[in-house]
């Protein structure tokens, strides 16, 4: 067990925590748990991530800690993204974390996300691609040189258009597009990670459980993609509750993250792309590459 290193991933809907091992200098997934805490929702009313909030973040930690020490492997690296980046008080969540994990996280800027996020994904694909992570409140876009952060993501959208996107979402999402350039970054292969990767992926292919292998790689069009939206949106809550990795509140929230994903692939100029189960909490146990 000592060659296995682990990663605890602090996004904005869900807490990661990864258990992986280098094979020929690769990194390969051994154990993946995910929690939903939804820090972001909190930061998006009242600006700060509220003390209910933390005490749940707390127990999610104090979880993981415990596989960690059951395992008996190394806890290698901690990292927050978009909702403790906006927080007002930051100071106090990395307490909680600190305490919680007996070390100290990592507050990353979308950009160093983005730039991790390659990182992680190029190791497992040799040709030239763009990974692109949808998270609850921020989406990375990378091609290793161009890192790009958007301060949108399923959950921000869920807050503005609800569960289902309206006629309002086009003029919404044109003036989200508006100061941002996508040159450099089309017409690539294109990597989606993250929450929403993994939810579409589980859904797709009927999958209860996460399935490193199954998921790894898969193909889909932009036809697939318009057909599961409309079967998930054509579905009651209760009903779309029910679908694989739609669970944990995802359902409330996956209909926005596929609207999004639909208007980002039209930016980035494909017609198809692939999803991997890779990612941020990957890119930093790289040695000497998460600075």
């Amino acid at each position: 067990m000592n060659n296995l290193l682990a990663s605890i991933e602090i996004g904005s809907h869900s807490v990661i925590f990864l258990v992986a091992a280098f094979e020929d200098q690769i990194l390969q997934p051994k154990l993946q748990k995910t929690k939903v805490c939804r820090i972001y929702q909190d930061v998006s009313y009242h600006g700060k991530i509220s003390p209910s909030k933390l005490e749940e973040l707390s127990q999610v930690l104090t979880s993981f800690r415990m596989d960690i020490h059951a395992l008996g492997v190394e806890l290698k690296a901690i990292v927050m993204t978009e909702a403790a980046r906006i927080a007002t008080n930051q100071d106090e969540i990395i307490s909680v974390v600190e305490k919680s994990l007996w070390m100290k996280p990592q507050i990353i800027s979308g950009e160093e996300e983005a730039r991790l996020n390659f990182l992680a994904v190029k190791k497992w694909y040799d040709e030239e691609v763009v990974t692109l992570d949808i998270g609850g409140g921020s989406t990375e876009i990378s091609n290793g040189k161009t890192n790009l952060s958007i301060k949108m993501g399923a959950l921000k959208l869920y807050k503005e258009m609800g569960v289902i996107p309206g006629p309002e979402y086009k003029k919404y999402v044109k003036e989200v597009f508006k100061e941002i350039s996508f040159k450099s970054l089309t017409k690539k292969k294109v990597i989606l990670i993250g929450g929403t990767g993994i939810a579409l992926a589980m859904a797709y292919l009927n999958k209860e459980t996460f399935d490193f292998k199954t998921m790894e790689g898969l193909e889909l069009s932009i036809a697939d993609l318009e057909n599961q939206t409309a079967r998930i949106s054509n579905l009651s809550k209760e009903l779309r509750a029910m679908i694989p990795g739609l669970g944990g509140g995802r359902h409330e929230l996956i209909i926005c993250g596929l609207f999004w994903l639909k208007s980002l692939l039209e930016k980035l100029r494909v017609d198809r792309f692939f999803i991997s189960v890779s990612g941020l909490r990957f890119g930093i146990l790289y040695p000497n590459e998460n600075n």
